[in-house]
This record gives structure tokens, sequence and C-alpha cells, in this order.
């Protein structure tokens, strides 16, 4: 090993401080855990109407832009409650990093319930409905 490098090394601080989702002092974690289901379940509806319903076709630009705004708007209702996740990926990598996983179940049970819920509303009520045109196998 190279001197540089080692000297690197040895002035890497042992614990890393990397800030981590949670809760807001004085909620519980059920109610983080609502916030993260109901700000999941909105980031995914949107997601399916505006970029995933095939009844309503391409919808250029807006679908990106729509999307844009929820995220943005989700993490300025929900962040200083729950941190604003949205996705268990988000949460996760810093509490490896850091070491701490305190209530970190929240920011996994949150998001996959409420992306659950809303592919199965938006895709039994709206999509679900939808019959694609048949396919023949014979062409004029």
């Amino acid at each position: 090993m190279s001197p540089l490098s080692q000297n690197s090394i040895s002035n890497c601080p042992k614990r890393l401080s990397v800030p981590t989702h949670g809760v807001a002092a004085g909620l519980n974690p059920i109610a983080g855990l609502v916030f993260e289901i109901i700000i999941t379940f909105g980031l995914v509806y949107t997601v399916y109407a505006t970029a995933a319903d095939p009844k309503k076709g391409s919808l250029g630009t807006i679908a990106p832009i729509a999307i844009g705004f929820v995220v943005g708007a989700n993490i300025l209702a929900a962040g200083p409650f729950s941190g604003g996740s949205m996705n268990p990926a988000r949460s996760f990598g810093p509490a490896v990093v850091s070491g701490n996983f305190a209530d970190n179940w929240i920011y996994w049970v949150g998001p996959l319930i409420g992306g659950g819920l809303a592919g199965l509303i938006y895709g039994d009520i709206f999509i679900g409905s939808y019959a694609p045109a048949p396919s023949t196998e014979t062409y004029p």
C-alpha cells in the first residue's frame, strides 16, 4: 500500500455520521407508518395514472412532471414527520452505512403496503376494465 493511501485510511473516522430516516419526536411508529403508506400510495397512483395506464396512451412530458411534483409534495408534507422516504432502498442504504436500524421497518412496510394498495386499486378499477383490441391472425 502506498504511503498516501495508508495515511488516508488512518485519518478516516471509525463510525460515519450518516443521517437516517426516523419519525419525528412525539410521533409514534404507527403514525410514521401511516404517513409512509399514504405518500407511497399517492406516488404509485400517480405513476399508474400518468405513465402506465394503457387507456390514456402516451401523455408525453406531463407524466414525469406530474410524478416529480408528487414526489416533491410528498417530501414537503411528510418529511418533517416520517422523513418522506417512499422507497425502502432510500432508507436502507443510510441505515446500513450508519448501523442504525431503529424503526427501519416503517420504511419497508409502509411503501410496500401503500404501493401495493395503489397498484391493486388502480389496476382493478381503472386498468382492469380495459379490454385490449382483439388480435387477429389474418391480415387483409
